[in-house]
């Protein structure tokens, strides 16, 4: 037996642990992109795919004249994009501060309760925040209203509600970044701040000079990858939140496309619009791709 069979044979039962997971890949992410020919078609249900009439791209052009696609697509671009900036700017600000401290049991009781949010889903969630914010009931506006603040109805105004998605998307997934970035900073050189402390530096200078260009890669990849993911404001997230009220602020395209497709029945425009959004998305992730690669040297193959 050559050494190449040796080596298959060595590594099938390895291989065959992938048969499910390809198996389960090939029925639900590639078996429902046939349904996007919806997208080209004035689809009825009692025609199916192939009765119903082709009509190109009619169905795109409606999509774009209408007012709610230009405001679910301005929404969720806003929401992507500040959610990637608070993604970033918190857990890597958690994650430098627990570097510093030297209590181990503080460090990692902190550790463990700002991650377990990471585990909880947007319904349990959703439920909290309703609560909490309630104008009536809530925790926020009681202490709103003791420092004389009139009450605010956060999950039904315009201006807050974004806010609030951003926010509570943060708060549930920086405990999950700060150990990614605490783990970047466990790799960076120990001699590299001795030397520092030698030629004088502090622990904020030996943070500037050391930690953070120890960990740039990461943060690199972690932010071009996020790019990807520009177009995902968050479906469950928003879905349990929002309300007609908030519509003019909280409607993103995923959430469009299902009022779209499942309220309203038009089944041919809701799959334009998810045909437009992964067309976006698989350009983006192209591009994040080519940046994490030129300036974090990630590569998948």
């Amino acid at each position: 037996m050559s050494r190449n069979n040796r080596k298959f044979s060595a590594q099938l039962p390895f291989l065959l642990l992938l048969i499910p997971g390809i198996i389960l890949t090939v029925i639900y992410s590639y078996g429902p992109m046939f349904g996007t020919v919806m997208a080209f078609q004035q689809y009825t249900p009692a025609k199916g795919f192939t009765g119903s009439p082709w009509i190109g791209m009619d169905n795109f052009t409606y999509l774009f004249q209408l007012p709610d696609f230009k405001n679910a697509l301005r929404n969720t671009l806003f929401i992507a994009i500040m959610k990637i900036i608070f993604g970033l700017v918190a857990p890597l600000s958690v994650g430098l501060l627990l570097n510093e401290m030297r209590k181990m049991l503080i460090k990692r009781t902190i550790q463990t309760l700002i991650y377990l949010p990471h585990f909880l889903s947007w319904v349990i969630i959703s439920g909290v925040l309703i609560d909490i914010l309630s104008p009536s009931q809530g925790i926020v506006n009681d202490l709103l209203k003791a420092f004389g603040v009139q009450p605010v109805f956060f999950l039904g105004n315009n201006h807050w509600f974004p806010w609030v998605i951003i926010l509570s998307d943060t708060w549930k997934e920086f405990g999950f970044g700060t150990i990614i970035y605490l783990a970047a900073m466990t790799g960076v050189n120990p001699s590299l701040y001795e030397a520092a402390a030698i030629d004088g530096a502090g622990r904020w200078k030996q943070t500037w000079h050391v930690t953070l260009p120890g960990i740039r890669p990461i943060v690199i990849l972690l932010v071009t990858l996020s790019l990807g993911r520009v177009l995902d404001a968050g479906f469950d997230q928003i879905f349990n939140l929002y309300s007609p009220i908030t519509y003019e602020s909280g409607d993103v395209i995923d959430t469009l496309v299902y009022r779209l497709g499942l309220k309203q029945a038009q089944f041919s425009v809701a799959a334009a619009a998810g045909l437009f959004r992964s067309v976006v998305s698989l350009i983006l992730i192209s591009v994040s791709y080519y940046i994490a690669k030129r300036f974090a040297n990630y590569r998948i193959f």
